[in-house]
């Protein structure tokens, strides 16, 4: 099953592209609530090139590794990225009032639909807020 989440984003594509696949930014959006944090993201965008993002509880109870490979790249347009045997894609549409983001990701097993939609468009919106705050 495939879940989509998205957001509109106030600001010029250049800057939303920039800080959607800019290291530095995304240890600064990429987190689903204020109890969690991004410690380490590295980002080799180009076809076959890893990405790899350090996800931690703030209270150091948990942390994983959000990795994968990028599958396709038109840029300032999507991003296709396999994770494990799931894959995702982000687009980067115009929209009226700024960039509709819009990601569109495989469902896995272990939580439920609503948990993995309301955690990644958390995430999302966190995007959002970033973008709009940056000069």
């Amino acid at each position: 099953m495939k879940i989509v989440v998205e957001t509109v984003v106030a600001a010029p594509i250049e800057k939303v592209w920039h800080a959607y696949t800019t290291p530095e930014d995304i240890k600064q959006w990429n987190a689903a609530s204020d109890d969690w944090h991004t410690t380490a993201a590295s980002v080799d965008l180009r076809v076959g090139g890893q990405f790899s993002s350090r996800m931690e509880a703030k209270d150091g109870s948990f942390g994983f590794d959000f990795a994968g490979t990028y599958t396709a790249i038109v840029p300032n347009k999507s991003i296709e990225y396999a994770f494990g045997d799931r894959k995702a894609t982000v687009e980067f549409l115009s929209a009226p009032g700024g960039i509709t983001v819009r990601v569109t990701f495989d469902a896995e097993e272990t939580h439920s639909i609503d948990q993995q939609r309301n955690g990644w468009q958390a995430i999302l919106n966190n995007f959002a807020r970033h973008v709009v705050s940056l000069p």
